[in-house]
Order: structure tokens, then sequence, then C-alpha cells
């Protein structure tokens, strides 16, 4: 480095600052410092530029406006001061309501900090230090947007803490198939206090009295919520490549469940084949923004395209109409609405919740529908009655959870029976007071 640090570092701060791989990540504990060394590290690049009269550009995304501030302030100028480099302070809007923070140096170089959210992630190239990162609403986006940023040869880092194991950090930190791509630095309270960082480790563990907090925050644990309904063992081991691939569809009967949004939400309707005792996935339509006109087209096509015995259909509110449409037009037997009561969600979760269990159902690998899965979540309301509810993430409000949970309960309260006669007609007995005909 050219340009020695004014400040002591600890050896796993000194590793982290030494280590100048394009792209580096580091899941590090509360409180070791994490932001204050990597703000070090673009300062000692930006001063190293300066030096060879070179001009670098690096942007900070943070998790917010307060976070983005601090890291300016606490990070990159205090470092630049201790240097006693020269440099020039602004602020000013970067988009609408979003502030940004800048520093520039005399030969060009420059820092902005700014809060993260996929349109800020755009629009710029530079370096990229994305600053808990675990914690950015809509993780995903972020780095969709992002990554082109950087893809003409500058770097990237990324530290956190650990936020569970349903964001775009998770996946770079554990993806063998990344093992040779990211550097990767894991600094858990530990091996920070063995490296020189005063901390009473018995103390803190006392005084936070979290067991769930301090495994995550000071010990680097991936905790998959307990209040989750699905976790993630149960999603990725009913995971499978064949599902989720309309090609793939065998001829025999179908569920469909229909989640209906008419504006920021997604309207999904997912198909499922039963294959013995198995429900496979063969189709999930996502619609945003459409109209109720094409809603129901879509659904038209479904139920035309497979053998759909029963579509579940959201009812609530806006489903009113798409149902009554729907029923006309298929009959009051093959499509039913479904008013999303907190009973009837538990209910419908509930029978998804055993498939999973049971591993009686097949979904694609996909990383959005892995998320929405995962999504939703158990609490205990004021009266003591249990509800489910779900963080929006992806731009989606578990809206494929729920046409999922809608198409496994079509399933479960459809009693078919199926026989077959001579004349080619097949005969489906729904129930002793629902008897008709379908042709095969």
């Amino acid at each position: 480095m050219a340009s020695r640090s004014p400040v002591t570092l600890y050896p796993y701060q000194q590793r982290w600052v030494a280590d100048r791989s394009r792209y580096k990540i580091g899941m590090m504990a509360r409180q070791t410092g994490k932001t204050f060394t990597t703000t070090l590290e673009i300062v000692l690049d930006c001063l190293e530029a300066e030096a060879a009269g070179k001009v670098t550009r690096w942007v900070i995304l943070s998790r917010g406006e307060r976070q983005a501030k601090e890291a300016m302030e606490e990070g990159i100028k205090r470092h630049l001061r201790a240097f006693q480099a020269a440099f020039e302070a602004m602020e000013y809007d970067w988009e609408p309501d979003v502030k940004a923070l800048e520093v520039k140096l005399p030969g060009g170089s420059r820092i902005t900090a700014l809060p993260a959210n996929p349109d800020t992630a755009r629009g710029f190239s530079a370096n990229v230090f994305l600053d808990e990162f675990a914690f950015h609403k809509d993780s995903r986006k972020i780095w969709q947007a992002l990554f082109p940023v950087v893809s003409a040869g500058y770097r990237i880092i990324v530290v956190s803490t650990p936020n569970g194991k349903g964001n775009k950090f998770y996946e770079l930190m554990t993806d063998p198939s990344l093992d040779n791509i990211w550097s990767r630095h894991r600094v858990d309270i530990y091996q920070a206090v063995a490296d020189g960082l005063p901390r009473n480790i018995e103390e803190m563990k006392k005084a936070i009295a979290d067991p769930d907090a301090w495994a995550q925050e000071f010990e680097l644990q991936w905790l998959d919520e307990a209040s989750a309904w699905l976790d993630y063992d149960l999603i990725h081991r009913c995971e499978d490549e064949a599902a989720g691939v309309p090609e793939g569809y065998a001829g025999g009967w179908c569920y469909a469940g229909m989640d209906i949004a008419a504006r920021g939400d997604l309207t999904v309707i997912a198909c499922l084949e039963q294959v013995g005792d198995v429900l496979w996935v063969r189709e999930m339509v996502e619609l945003r923004r459409a109209t109720f006109a094409s809603q129901i087209a879509e659904a038209d096509r479904i139920l035309a395209d497979y053998r759909v015995l029963r579509l579940a259909v959201d009812q609530t509110g806006m489903g009113e109409m798409p149902v009554e449409v729907l029923q006309q037009r298929h009959g009051a037997h093959r499509v039913c609405g479904v008013l999303f009561t907190p009973a009837a969600k538990l209910d419908m979760a509930g029978r998804l919740k055993e498939r999973f269990e049971d591993r009686t159902i097949r979904i694609p690998i996909r990383p959005e529908l892995r998320a929405d899965l995962h999504a939703v979540k158990r609490e205990t309301g004021t009266t003591g009655i249990p509800r489910l509810v779900a963080e929006r993430e992806g731009g989606s409000h578990a809206d494929r959870f729920w046409a999922m949970a809608l198409a496994v309960s079509a399933a479960a309260e459809s009693s078919w029976v199926i026989e077959f006669e001579s004349t080619g007609i097949r005969r489906v007995t729904a129930s002793a007071s629902m008897d008709r005909y379908l042709r095969a």
C-alpha cells in the first residue's frame, strides 16, 4: 500500500484491508469495526490513485439515509482528516427524496454515500461498497440493478452481519458455486477478541439476555426464524429441476390456485398436476399491473391447457368480479371462490405445510419463489389468536405462497372418483351432491 494507515488495526482488520480481491465479502460480528475498516480501505484506494495521478470512484450503498451519513461522517471523512488529506464535501439530491453525500479529492477521485434501493443502484460506473447488505430492503432487486455497474472491471465489497437466510447476502456467503469467485471473510466475536478487540464476552452474553440475538449478531449463525411458516430446509427438499416446466405435463388431473392483485402485488396462478400422491408445479403464471381481463384470460388458458378439476380463486375484495366471471364460464363446481379470513388462511397454509413436511409436493428451483414461501410468518395477536403475516420482498407480498396454498386446498377439497366407461366418456363424481361428466 502506498499510504500507511494512521490508525492501529487488529489482525482481522489488517487481513481485510490487505485483501484487494475484486469480489470481496465479509460476515462480521456487530461492533467489530466492519464499516470503519472498509471505509479506511476506500480512502486508501483513493489516496493511492491520487498519488499515481489517477482518478477512482467509489459508491457506498447503505441500509438507509442515517447509515449512509454515518459511513460518510464517521468513516470516510474521519479517515481523510487523519491522513490530513484535502477534500471537498457536498450534499445533493441523487433523485427526489434521496440525499447523496459526497467527497471529492483534489485529483478528481470521488466517494459517494447514499441509501440503497433498486433505483439508486443504477446509473453510475464505480467501485461499490454494500454496507450491512443482509438488511437492505429488496436485496435481490438491488443486486440485479447493481451488478452491471461493476461489470466493467470495478470492485465490489459486501459486508454485513447475518439476517436470516432469505436475502442475497446469505446466497453470496454460502453458495458453493461462488467459492472460487468471492473472497470470503468471517469474523465472529470470538475471533475478534482473540485478535485483540477489547470485549468481555461472558458479560456481553449475559447482558443481552437473548440466545437468538447473541447467536446471530455475535456468533454469526444463520437463524431461520422460528416464526417462519415454512423453513428453508422444508422448502429446499421439495425443490426439483423438473418442476415448473409446462412441457413436463403428463396429461393428469390438475388443481390450480389464483391469488389476485390489482396494483403493486403480483397476480399469480399456480397449476399443480397430481402424479401419484405428489403434486407437481407445472406452471406458475405471474402478472403485474395486469387488467382484470388479462388475468381472467390467463385463468381461461390454464383451464384449457390443463385438465384442471378445480380452480380456487382469492375472492376477497377485488376478487369478487373475476370469480363471478370464471364461474359463469366454467361452472361453480370447477371454479370456487375463497374469502381470505384469518381462519381460512391458517387452514390453507396448514395444508400447504403438510405437503412440504410429507414431501408430497415438487416446486421449481427459483430464488423468488423460495423467498415468497419463506416470507409468511406466524404471529400471535393481542387477543392470543394466531395469524399469518408476510413482509414484502422483491415486489411480492407472498403472492406465490398463497397461489400454491389455494391450489393445494383445491386438491384437498376435491374428492373426485374417476371411472372409465366403454363410451369413451370419463365420469367424474365429486360427491353425493355433485355428479357430472367430463369428456376425456
